[in-house]
């Protein structure tokens, strides 16, 4: 008689023959969205257990269709907005029994696009884009193109963060009000009298999520009756900490006088201040300062930073739900597959009444 190799790894069906089930049923119980009697589920679990049985990826995508997985594709995971949405879809991913994977493009649209490639290749649940992009038509041709692609291999692209395509696209969209928070961090410095407001942005051009700051930063302005400056709007600001502090520091020393600052990021808000302290001012005696995000840093700031809320860790938590209940055949496509989450100002020490008139 030949002996057995101890050695050999266990595999589905030696599972399925310990709890004298057939094949596609431990596949179903393993899978967890298939109705499975009580009884037989522990039988499966329990030879699962005594077998150390550990499923082989590759083999579970023929069985049920896909892997179970969604992928988050991002620029940067340093960045703590995006840290906090990629939180959030891990939980809920965990929650839901699916595994998370992180891929990060540092901007460049062809590592975004051989990481979709390859989340299609392991047909993974979903695949979730974050962050603004630019809005020109090649943009659009190209999302058009990878939302068919992974929705003819039985996935779903989902953007968080970025606004909808329009058109019936096989997209779920997950962002927040992004001009409203803009409208409100604005309409919040002319509200304690600041009539000159430095917006300090940038991006490269077309940027959503410069545009959206921007458009109600504008909009608050004219509801207001306060005339728009051009010479009061920075556009060429990096979303970083240095790039905030070297572009204030030239507006303090030769940019046309403001009373105050909308910064378009809490990251850029916090080298601004450090500029205008270097400068021998003070915040919001001198300078009122606010940001957006509302990011961990805006409450280590002295003075706390008043800022926008963005729900970051929901978004996140949310482009994970939408995606998985469609696929469960637990939501419908259309208005329920887009989803808007609200922006605040939250209050706290950086903004004042102005303490000239310029």
């Amino acid at each position: 008689m030949a002996r057995r190799d101890e050695h050999r790894q266990n595999t589905i069906r030696d599972v399925a023959a310990r709890a004298g089930v057939s094949v596609s049923t431990v596949s179903r119980v393993m899978a967890g969205d298939y109705p499975v009697a009580q009884a037989t589920k522990l039988r499966v679990q329990r030879a699962i257990k005594e077998l150390n049985y550990v499923a082989n990826t590759h083999a579970r995508a023929l069985v049920v269709g896909s892997t179970q997985t969604v992928a988050f594709i991002v620029n940067d995971v340093r960045g703590p907005a995006f840290a906090a949405a990629v939180y959030g879809a891990e939980q809920e991913a965990a929650r839901r029994g699916r595994l998370c994977l992180v891929c990060t493009t540092e901007g460049d649209p062809e590592r975004e696009l051989a990481a979709i490639h390859l989340m299609r290749e392991q047909r993974a649940s979903a695949v979730i884009l974050i962050g603004g992009a630019v809005d020109e038509p090649a943009y659009h041709t190209r999302m058009a193109e990878i939302a068919r692609s992974l929705d003819a291999a039985g996935s779903r692209l989902v953007l968080c963060g970025r606004p909808p395509m329009g058109g019936d696209m096989p997209v779920t969209v997950v962002e927040y009000d992004n001009e409203a928070g803009a409208y409100a961090a604005t309409a919040h410095l002319l509200s304690r009298g600041h009539r000159r407001i430095l917006f300090l942005g940038g991006g490269p051009p077309g940027f959503t999520t410069t545009a959206g700051r921007l458009a109600g930063y504008r909009r608050a302005l004219e509801d207001n009756e306060v005339p728009v400056d051009p010479e009061l709007i920075e556009t060429k600001v990096q979303f970083s900490r240095a790039s905030g502090y070297e572009h204030t520091r030239r507006w303090l020393s030769s940019g046309p006088p403001f009373t105050a600052i909308f910064a378009e990021t809490d990251i850029v808000a916090g080298g601004a201040m450090a500029a205008i302290f270097e400068a021998g001012l003070s915040v919001p005696e001198d300078i009122s300062l606010v940001g957006y995000d509302d990011i961990p840093l805006a409450t280590d700031l002295r003075p706390q930073l008043t800022t926008v809320r963005v729900p970051y860790e929901e978004l996140g938590r949310n482009a994970v739900r939408l995606a998985l209940e469609l696929k469960e055949g637990r939501a419908s496509s259309g208005s329920e597959q887009h989803a808007v989450f609200g922006t605040h100002v939250v209050v706290r020490q950086s903004v004042a009444p102005p303490a000239f008139d310029p």
